[in-house]
């Protein structure tokens, strides 16, 4: 099965279509962000290396990514979803000359008018931990501001919130296009319209692989 590299604005519904394919697929999902912070968390040499570099403040630079990721997924035996990552051009040839230019992958970019995704990111309302997600528009939860499945109060996130959403937007609409180009010219490359039902993509994502 092929490895996926899915590209998309925060919010274009990478994380909910992650999490049906490993439900359903039995991939790995790959946030760089999760990954940082457990190993971090575990106190290794590589966690108190990057624990170092974010404590001061500092960007961590992309030959600590790819120490991370050989530390944390093992392609010759599972197949990943690779969500937020890359970023940039830079990024984008990293992985795939040093992490995935022995394995079979695709790279998925999901398309969403600016406008529709604002709308939808400023209804989002999230549980604390964040591992149920509610859109006030298109899935209320059943009860207002709780969630269906485990009571907890349901937040808006800071980061949901329109002026943020607008600047993130700006931020990566000015890096994602050489992102794109350099999987088209390799020939791996699928868009797909994220404003469509969730099931539509699902189904659309299906059929790449």
């Amino acid at each position: 099965m092929r490895n996926l590299v899915f590209i998309g604005a925060p919010g274009s519904g990478k994380g909910t279509q992650s999490a049906r394919l490993k439900d359903s697929k039995g991939f790995f999902h790959v946030s760089t962000g999760d990954l940082l912070r457990a190993e971090v968390a575990k106190g290794s040499d590589l966690g108190r290396e990057l624990k170092s570099v974010m404590d001061a403040g500092k960007l961590v630079s992309d030959d600590l990514v790819v120490k991370l990721l050989r530390a944390n997924i093992d392609l010759s035996s599972h197949s990943y979803i690779f969500d937020g990552y890359p970023r940039n051009i830079t990024q984008a040839q990293v992985l795939d000359k040093e992490i995935l230019s022995d394995f079979n992958y695709i790279a998925i970019y999901f398309k969403v008018d600016t406008e529709k995704l604002v709308e939808r990111l400023t209804n989002r309302r999230v549980t604390k931990d964040g591992k149920h997600i509610y859109n006030l528009l298109t899935n209320p939860p059943q009860k207002e501001g709780v969630c269906d499945v485990t009571g907890q109060e349901l937040i808006q996130r800071d980061d949901d919130r329109e002026e943020v959403i607008r600047k993130r937007m700006s931020v990566f609409g000015d890096t994602v296009g050489p992102v794109l180009e350099f999987y088209k010219q390799k020939g791996i490359l699928k868009e797909i319209d994220a404003q469509k039902p969730v099931d539509e993509v699902f189904s659309e994502i299906e059929n790449f692989l």
